[in-house]
């Protein structure tokens, strides 16, 4: 089965050999905590899945919590793997397709040229509790160098339209505000991607609220769910 998902792909790592993309509005939700009959959502899954079989024998996902902890996924199974509590992903090696769910938080793809990679949600909390040093951290155990490290920071809302209060602003920049304040998360996680090490840093040009007509996005009032997904062949 073709992967004919609709989709945003990543083309800042397609010359790493990667594929990467976020589904669409058009493809429909993949969160299985909304209205829609969870049978038709799974049905999109296992589409999935298939599509996916073309890349790798593996799909690795988890119940995501808005923490920092990451799982590492060795060449030790076949499937679709769904984790326990968790909230990134990481591929040594080629071959282990990754997806997380998103609705206006940051997914952050992580590639090195080998094709090892690391995929990560960011919303708030993930970004205050250094999410993609936790993921960084796991690729640098297998050797590899920071500074090869390609990070992206895919479809999600821009800082115009978040607007957070003064102790999650505080916990974000570490500065004190009296009233609720606009925050850009992609620009945090990019300073904290920079300050790791990493040179090559790209930041998608869509917003999840400002192009609501293509994108789920949570502050516009979404239930729905899109995937960021992430495999090298």
């Amino acid at each position: 089965m073709s992967l004919d998902v609709p989709r945003e792909e990543i083309a800042a790592l397609a010359a790493l050999g990667l594929t990467a993309f976020t589904t669409t509005r058009q493809a429909g939700t993949f969160g299985t905590a909304g209205s829609e009959p969870v049978g038709d959502v799974m049905g999109r899954w296992w589409s999935l899945v298939d599509g996916l079989a073309a890349y790798s024998p593996r799909l690795a996902t988890a119940r995501q919590v808005h923490g920092n902890h990451v799982l590492v996924h060795r060449l030790t199974w076949e499937g679709w793997l769904r984790g326990g509590a968790a909230d990134g992903h990481v591929a040594p090696e080629r071959g282990t397709a990754l997806a997380i769910t998103i609705a206006d938080c940051v997914p952050v793809f992580v590639a090195h040229p080998s094709g090892a990679c690391a995929l990560l949600h960011a919303g708030w909390r993930g970004t205050a509790a250094n999410i993609l040093a936790h993921g960084v951290a796991e690729l640098r155990k297998t050797g590899l160098d920071a500074r090869d490290l390609h990070v992206h920071l895919g479809p999600s809302i821009c800082g115009r339209c978040y607007e957070v209060g003064p102790d999650v602003y505080a916990q974000l920049t570490g500065q004190s505000v009296s009233v609720p304040t606009r925050v850009d998360l992609r620009a945090i996680l990019a300073t904290q991607a920079r300050e790791l090490g990493v040179r090559n840093i790209t930041i998608g040009e869509h917003c999840t609220r400002c192009n609501n007509d293509r994108f789920f996005s949570h502050r516009a009032g979404d239930s729905r769910r899109m995937l960021a997904v992430m495999v090298a062949k």
